[in-house]
């Protein structure tokens, strides 16, 4: 798209039990506020998408590398949002929590919910959320 910024991101889906986390974006974040996502951030330079996605996992539920098992990375999925002029190249992560010991969410979030993944499509959710959770199944 003309104009259009490219923008690298994360996101990672925990899964637990069979559960899928979802999580409440918070009205101080940035963009889409109040709009259920997964753990997600910006991939910063020199840092791989991997090795963000475990950075971010920890920022936001305070889940140590040693709790989460890597599943599957998803190919890159490009979501474009016309309203910021903005692709979002998400990279996707699944990743499955062996324990939840010591999980608690940050500031970026209000509230969390573990759901089936049927019911993801029913959630106000950040654009392409259920594309990027595809790509990882």
């Amino acid at each position: 798209m003309a104009g259009s910024s490219e923008t690298h991101v994360v996101t990672c889906f925990l899964e637990y039990r069979g559960k899928i986390l979802l999580l409440k974006r918070s009205s101080q974040v940035g963009s889409y506020q109040q709009k259920w996502a997964g753990i997600s951030g910006y991939l910063e330079e020199e840092t791989s998408p991997e090795e963000q996605a475990l950075i971010e996992i920890g920022e936001e539920t305070a889940l140590q590398e040693s709790q989460v098992v890597l599943i599957k990375e998803g190919d890159p999925l490009p979501v474009v949002d016309a309203a910021l002029s903005r692709t979002w190249v998400v990279h996707p992560f699944r990743f499955q929590v062996k324990d939840l010991d010591g999980l608690h969410i940050d500031w970026e979030h209000s509230e969390y919910k573990w759901i089936s993944t049927e019911e993801m499509p029913q959630y106000d959710t950040v654009p392409g959320l259920y594309q990027a959770w595809q790509r990882v199944q």
